[in-house]
């Protein structure tokens, strides 16, 4: 039984009446709501796990709870998410080509999301804040297999100098008081109260200020929180729409256990009732709000730019030789069309090997990764990278060894697997025909390329 503040009580209780209150005291004592997606980059989509609770209103996405050392979850093939916080990235109908930036990223939920629908074409920057958090971000979208991400560590205002007015559309999931998440995460109950609700409130307000410099006139903003009250939901809408000239837009949705924002909860704006409150007594699964917004059309920025700083950052095109060891490694494998030019584009960084998904000398800021790392150059030879098992991992490839379940939770906690094959060199490793790893076979041993820092 949640130990509910009593402040929070009686807010609600004036907010949604007693009856309806209570109907929500009662679901968030409920077990929380476990789900999860399948991977749509991928060639190969069956899965172990049950697929007859489809999520309403959502593709590949099902009720179930998944484990995370079974191949599925270590290849990337699904990912577990709450059923509610899958639908901000989908609402925000991401088309190929598009240059989207996911503002408050990790884990890489809405990410993961952002890839699919982008489908390697355009640009994703996933950013994250937290050291920590980050991580994260960084694990799950390799293991999903993108290729196209630039993944940063900054704050929000240091993102602006080169991303002025440079995004189609930013999604931005919000930290905030978490009362959505009580009954997932009952230590967040310790930390609220009323004021530090409006502390994330103004959180929020700085982080929107800055986002908004980053989208271009009539770009769209998806705005989300993980919270019911309205000081960071319906009152942050107003004030988008008020303060830096946003207009709300419709949201379309096919489920009816969502409901409609509440314009008395605000400004009495009637265009507020086109944003989304997922509650968990509408049993869909847990509190989430969520709202799409355009920055209405203006003209392009007329400010100075900032000059271009000079950087020495020793990135190199690929030389002749070192391009022979790149090459004679990705011979045997089936490459996606986005690595059919790798020769040309490959830049190296301190002897990595990697295909940028943007060009980076004027961003001065910690960046975690930028594009696909195919590997490392090493003493005439080359080293292919984790990221790019699990890129090939996405097409049917011949150049694969098939683990069974004994000799996989071996693989992954790091040791060599004696085989009989007729492969040699460098091959995928897959379990239940989920590639999850590089290995390397000599006389009939496969030696373990799985990282270090992600065995179990």
């Amino acid at each position: 039984m949640l130990n509910l503040p009593a402040e929070f009580i009686s807010k609600y209780q004036k907010l949604l009446g007693q009856k309806q209150a209570q109907e929500l005291f009662d679901a968030m004592n409920q077990p929380a709501k476990k789900a999860f997606r399948i991977n749509t980059l991928k060639e190969q989509r069956e899965v172990s796990y049950s697929l007859n609770q489809p999520i309403p209103g959502l593709k590949n996405a099902y009720y179930g709870q998944i484990n995370g050392q079974d191949p599925e979850a270590i290849s990337g093939l699904v990912y577990s998410q709450d059923p509610a916080a899958m639908f901000p990235a989908m609402i925000a109908d991401i088309h190929p080509g598009d240059k989207v930036l996911d503002l408050c990223a990790a884990p890489g939920g809405k990410s993961t999301v952002i890839a699919e629908q982008l489908k390697g074409k355009g640009l994703l920057v996933a950013n994250e804040i937290s050291n920590i958090r980050v991580k994260a971000l960084r694990e799950n979208l390799e293991r999903w297999g993108v290729i196209n991400a630039l993944i940063t560590s900054a704050s929000p205002e240091k993102l602006v100098q080169p991303f002025t007015q440079f995004f189609d559309k930013i999604i931005v999931d919000a930290p905030c008081s978490g009362e959505g998440m009580f009954r997932k995460n009952p230590e967040a109950i310790s930390y609220w109260s009323q004021d530090y609700v409006m502390t994330c409130q103004k959180r929020q307000k700085d982080i929107l200020t800055e986002a908004v410099k980053m989208l271009k006139p009539g770009g769209e903003l998806i705005y989300s929180t993980c919270t019911f009250s309205p000081e960071e939901d319906e009152e942050i809408v107003s004030w988008l729409v008020e303060q830096l000239g946003f207009k709300i837009l419709p949201i379309k949705v096919n489920t009816s256990a969502v409901e409609s924002g509440h314009p008395d909860w605000a400004n009495n704006d009637p265009a507020i009732k086109e944003t989304l409150r997922f509650w968990p007594n509408d049993n869909l699964g847990e509190g989430q709000y969520v709202a799409k917004l355009q920055l209405v059309e203006r003209e392009k920025s007329t400010s100075t730019k900032v000059k271009k700083r000079k950087t020495h950052q020793n990135k190199a095109k690929l030389t002749s030789s070192e391009s022979a060891l790149v090459a004679e490694v990705l011979k045997p494998f089936n490459l996606p069309l986005e690595l059919a030019n790798w020769s040309t584009s490959c830049l190296v960084s301190q002897n990595h090997v990697y295909l940028p998904a943007i060009e980076a000398n004027n961003m001065h800021f910690k960046i975690i990764s930028n594009g696909l790392e195919l590997g490392i150059l090493k003493k005439k030879r080359f080293e292919p990278s984790h990221q790019l098992a699990l890129i090939l991992g996405q097409r049917k490839q011949k150049q694969v060894v098939n683990l069974g379940k004994e000799d996989y939770a071996k693989y992954i906690h790091g040791e060599t697997i004696r085989l009989e094959s007729a492969l040699h060199g460098f091959v995928l490793v897959s379990c239940q025909n989920c590639v999850f790893s590089f290995g390397k076979i000599t006389n009939n041993v496969l030696k373990n390329f799985y990282p270090k820092g992600l065995r179990k």
